[in-house]
């Protein structure tokens, strides 16, 4: 039924409704990659609105978010002030700028900021321990307390889902139109499923999920399910039980 399902919602028309529009709207993967990760970030709420405040992201951006991210002046840093999408303002939005531009510099881009320090992927790769990895390098420029909130941390048991859904568009392969591939230096094998509510429902429903509580034991526990269907792959699953989810409603 989850091959099924996949097959059925795994298809370019999926895009039309999500937010991983934005992101691929972009042609080089650099821009791709930074309007992903904050498009991602906002990743809560009415679909239609994330799409709308993403969008306004990058036109603020003058449609050139990693040009903007590593060259933005003081002034041209300054038209970000009045954004806002829910609890996420402009002093947000500011420091993953800034956040964005250091990862770049000091860490050697948005992929590498998440892996390991040696810069080896592969079998060593793990969200749970990278994630907080990423999270450590993204808040090392000064900014407000406030911010950190926007940045899961699966060691103190988030289920990280926006940043587990932003690696899966950038890690899983675009053959199905829905995904980008950006990225080859994590696995797709490595993924952990992004809960939420529709998919947490829909597997719970299913008895592929026993736990109650939407936290990161959640995430491992439904991962490690759909890994006995597709091991090299399980995360294309989160496609099929948010189709389900959503078409349910």
């Amino acid at each position: 039924m989850l091959d099924e399902a996949y097959d059925r919602y795994a298809r370019p028309e999926f895009v039309r409704d999500d937010p991983i529009q934005i992101p691929k709207g972009f042609d080089r993967r650099e821009d791709a990659e930074v309007i992903g990760f904050l498009t991602a970030t906002i990743a809560w709420g009415q679909r239609k609105t994330i799409i709308t405040n993403a969008r306004k992201m990058a036109q603020l951006m003058d449609g050139a978010p990693h040009d903007f991210v590593l060259n933005a002046t003081d002034d041209e840093l300054a038209r970000l002030d009045g954004f806002v999408h829910r609890t996420f303002n402009s002093v947000d939005l500011l420091h993953f700028v800034i956040g964005l531009r250091h990862v770049y510099a000091a860490h050697g881009g948005l992929e590498r900021a998440f892996l390991p320090s040696n810069g080896e992927a592969g079998d060593r790769w793990s969200a749970a321990e990278n994630i907080p990895l990423f999270r450590a390098r993204f808040f090392e420029p000064a900014h407000q307390p406030r911010t950190r909130k926007h940045v899961a941390d699966p060691s103190r048991g988030s289920n990280a889902k926006r940043i587990n859904m932003f690696l899966r568009w950038m890690v899983r392969p675009a053959e199905r139109g829905v995904d980008l591939g950006l990225w080859n230096r994590i696995r797709p094998a490595d993924l952990m499923v992004p809960l939420d509510v529709h998919t947490g429902r829909v597997a719970r429903a299913f008895g592929l999920l026993e736990r109650s509580h939407d936290d990161w034991k959640s995430v491992e526990e439904l991962t490690q399910r759909l890994r006995e269907f597709d091991p090299s792959d399980p995360v294309k699953y989160d496609i099929a039980l948010f189709g389900l989810g959503v078409s349910a409603r």
